[in-house]
């Protein structure tokens, strides 16, 4: 057999105890409220938060004029300074991808991002002719041309908008997909 608290206590007992059930409930309340702004201040800020996705960074990219598939298909973090225009990507790891010659990208990557343009580019490099050159920049100067330029320090070099158009599929260094398509560029150059 349960007793209830509330039926041991005489009605005196109950009249003494009111004010601090009131209390009790004004104090919850109170937390209610404060809960209620805090979820509302937070989805009202949700927008103004930098998303760290890869359909993100996706979208960022198009919005400053870039061709969305600048970076791979393992993107797992982005910042971006919106005062200096620093950009910097987390990679899950390091990894080699193909646009129209190998590239190869250092697991951070770090840039200026201006509108058209990518400058001061660090950790990406390209396969010219067995030489892997950093590349500093890549910019699309006109968007009506269809081509991206990637500035490789010794010269520029103009590639098809098209092959960024999707993120690259990247492979870690010395797995077998990575061999695999340094291979078929070995067979290309023979040709």
């Amino acid at each position: 057999m349960t007793t209830h608290f509330s039926t041991l206590l005489t009605k005196t007992e109950h009249q003494t105890f009111k004010p601090f059930k009131k209390q009790i409930s004004q104090s919850n309340n109170k937390k209610s409220k404060k809960m209620s702004l805090f979820l509302l201040l937070a989805l009202l800020l949700l927008p103004f938060i930098t998303p760290s996705s890869q359909s993100s960074i996706r979208n960022l990219l198009e919005a400053r004029g870039l061709p969305g598939g600048l970076f791979p298909d393992n993107v797992e973090s982005y910042s971006l300074d919106v005062k200096t225009g620093e950009l910097e990507v987390q990679l899950q790891n390091p990894c080699f991808a193909r646009f129209e010659n190998r590239v190869y990208f250092d697991s951070v990557i770090k840039a200026n991002l201006s509108y058209g343009g990518l400058v001061g580019l660090q950790g990406l490099t390209q396969e010219e002719l067995f030489l892997w050159l950093p590349v500093k920049g890549i910019a699309v100067n006109d968007s009506s041309s269809g081509l991206v330029l990637f500035d490789i320090g010794v010269a520029h070099k103009q590639i098809s908008r098209s092959l960024f158009e999707d993120p690259p599929v990247c492979y870690p260094p010395g797995s077998i997909m990575e061999k695999i398509e340094k291979r078929k560029m070995d067979i290309q150059l023979q040709r």
